[in-house]
């Protein structure tokens, strides 16, 4: 996937792991990216943050106002949390109990368990009246069940660490939002205590020291030679009907002192070797906001790309992309962000009742 001819290069900003239990520090995260430049950011919902139930009204107020100023609410698993059966081998064991540290939703789920827990987070979505144009795995982990199930929905992107891949299952002008097409489900609870995983439900972010630059060791991309890997992490080809652009995204490794030393140089590196790319994706997360030496690096990394780049959402840029590459009328579905630079007032910024009447 190249970049829409006419279309300046793209940063999207995107913050994971949202949830009542984090929201503090996401809170954080936003108060600076805000003191550089007032752009839209993806905010990254987790309907069930390691099994909880609470509700925050405060939390979901603020995204109600933030999604209505033009930012975008993408769904981000269901209780980020790894509870399937352990695998055998190695590799599946480091990815999922040490990289990961138990977090990797979708890493191991067969098609119908994904398939059940996307319609739980989609109808958790709906009751608030939230669009979701997007689904990222936590960890950014999906197995191939798990592709195959996200295929089966109409979400206009997902992504990967490795890639953005705008999936084209639906006309870009149809009008039926992606939440709208999945019945309801009574919910059931997931059991974040399966024995034999190895856990720490106080992270959120993948786990590594340092963290991997380029395709080497990650669960998202390809290894060299073009070699098969374990089934449990395949990052399977993208469907006849999507599209996919390498864009690593920038992301630190906060919770330990060796991966807040390193990650903000691999990030520099990373944006530095993407100069020319469409787009470039910082990640961050609420543990992130904790270590005052990481934030004032996103901070001076946001104020750098934006010398060269549009903040789009990932819904704005998936937009941007697919009409670019289709040449079809811009979709009509309820937006979540706008399709070329940031403006406050764009059309597409409607009031949250607005939304919820449509």
């Amino acid at each position: 996937m190249s970049a829409p001819p006419n279309e300046p290069a793209a940063l999207c900003v995107v913050i994971h792991d949202v949830a009542p239990a984090t929201w503090p520090d996401c809170l954080r995260l936003l108060q600076a990216v805000r003191a550089v430049a007032d752009i839209p950011v993806t905010w990254l919902a987790v309907p069930r943050w390691h099994g909880g139930e609470g509700r925050s009204p405060a939390c979901e107020a603020a995204l109600d106002s933030l999604l209505a100023d033009g930012h975008e609410i993408a769904l981000h698993g269901y209780a980020h949390l790894d509870t399937a059966a352990p695998d055998a081998g190695w590799r599946s064991r480091f990815l999922r109990g040490v990289y990961t540290e138990g977090e990797g939703e979708f890493a191991a789920l067969d098609a119908h368990e994904a398939r059940r827990r996307i319609e739980l987070g989609l109808a958790w979505f709906d009751e608030r009246g939230w669009p979701a144009s997007g689904f990222v795995a936590p960890a950014w982990l999906l197995s191939d069940g798990a592709w195959e199930a996200v295929r089966s929905y109409p979400f206009l992107y997902t992504t990967t660490w490795s890639h953005f891949h705008v999936l084209m299952r639906i006309p870009l002008d149809s009008s039926i939002p992606a939440q709208s097409m999945n019945p309801s489900m009574p919910e059931e609870s997931l059991n974040p205590s399966t024995p034999g995983q190895s856990m720490n439900p106080s992270m959120s972010e993948p786990s590594v020291t340092p963290p991997v630059p380029a395709p080497l060791l990650h669960p998202s991309c390809p290894r060299q030679g073009g070699s098969r890997r374990e089934p449990a992490f395949s990052e399977s080809p993208p469907p006849p009907s999507s599209s996919a652009l390498l864009s690593p995204s920038l992301v630190y490794a906060a919770r330990n002192r060796a991966g807040r030393i390193v990650s903000p140089r691999l990030a520099w590196t990373l944006a530095r070797l993407m100069h020319a790319s469409p787009l470039v994706r910082l990640a961050l997360h609420p543990r992130d906001a904790r270590h005052p030496a990481l934030v004032r690096h996103a901070q001076q990394l946001i104020e750098h790309l934006l010398q060269s780049r549009v903040a789009l959402t990932k819904s704005g840029f998936a937009r941007q992309s697919a009409a670019g590459a289709t040449s079809t009328a811009p979709n009509s579905r309820p937006a979540t962000s706008a399709t070329g630079p940031y403006r406050r007032n764009n059309a597409d910024n409607h009031s949250a009742a607005d939304r919820r009447a449509r």
